[in-house]
């Protein structure tokens, strides 16, 4: 069985998606329908930007979202996903490309969805930490310790790898105990707020309105959902989830063993880079992971 997985924020590079603009008229007038629905030209900067321009709220996560999708079609027409799953953000390429979404309405909601988490970010200093080499039951401890500050799990990556998120003050601190527990790192990372996690909260609230605003279809295939790491085709159990995911951890090292489980032995990454492929081989080497070619 073959699954199509997709990325999520901090997959961008300056230059994504060129190649597929210049290759298709097809391509070409999704990237001009984005441009049109944004109400401006995310393409001159997916193409020629800086990595700073790159990095604008507005434009990193329909950027990311925008490639996988095109990427994702590029082989759809000899190629049919048995299942799907994306990370974090790539959850709404996932749907779309399932075609439980509109392309229209997937990138509406990751651009409302981008400035809502921008919103939630500055209403309060917060971080997320990547926290190397250490088991996910000791990482969930010593968050739990630290009981006057938020500090949660907020991506379960692979074996050995948990990003935490929460409060500048609850993640240094969580930091400094996760080395004394005999982590190989606990790097502090370079982002705007604690995703995943309550302080989110503002955020869901308000992308939970414009979610139940957009008409969600049965997908043609089940989609792997961060929330809980399980196959979805219920558009009812779909929405829920997706309004859960922005304060629940994203349970990736969960979702491919499952995948896994259920007859998944090749994983195609739709999107820039290669960060998905990296993180299934940990999880599970046996597995083809690769990317389109």
């Amino acid at each position: 069985m073959k699954a199509f997985v997709f990325p999520g924020q901090g997959a961008q590079f300056s230059g994504m998606g060129k190649d597929f603009y210049e290759k298709s008229e097809e391509f070409k007038a999704l990237f001009e329908k984005a441009n049109e629905v944004l109400g401006y030209r995310i393409t001159d900067i997916m193409f020629d930007g800086t990595d700073d321009e790159l990095k604008q709220t507005k434009v990193t996560q329909p950027a990311v979202f925008l490639h996988s999708v095109v990427a994702a079609r590029s082989i759809l027409g000899t190629v049919k996903p048995d299942a799907v799953a994306g990370h974090s953000l790539g959850e709404f390429s996932a749907l779309v490309i399932s075609g439980a979404l509109s392309f229209e309405d997937g990138l509406n909601l990751v651009l409302h969805r981008a400035m809502a988490m921008q919103k939630a970010c500055e209403m309060r200093p917060s971080t997320m930490a990547a926290i190397i080499a250490l088991p996910d039951e000791k990482v969930e401890e010593i968050c739990a310790s630290i009981n006057d500050e938020v500090v949660v799990a907020a991506n379960y990556n692979c074996p050995g790898q948990i990003v935490i998120s929460g409060s500048v003050p609850g993640i240094e601190r969580a930091c400094e105990l996760m080395k004394a527990a005999g982590a190989k790192r606990a790097l502090v990372l370079k982002v705007g707020g604690a995703f995943h996690s309550p302080l989110m909260e503002p955020a869901k609230q308000e992308l939970e309105e414009a979610i139940n605003s957009v008409e969600f279809h049965v997908p043609s295939c089940p989609i792997y959902q961060n929330v809980n790491a399980l196959p979805q085709t219920d558009p009812a159990e779909i929405k829920k989830n997706l309004i859960a995911q922005l304060t629940s951890p994203v349970r990736w090292t969960q979702t491919v063993r499952n995948m896994v489980a259920d007859g998944v032995d090749e994983f195609v990454e739709c999107g820039p880079g290669s960060v998905l492929q990296g993180l299934i081989h940990k999880v599970d080497p046996s597995v083809n992971a690769h990317g389109i070619a």
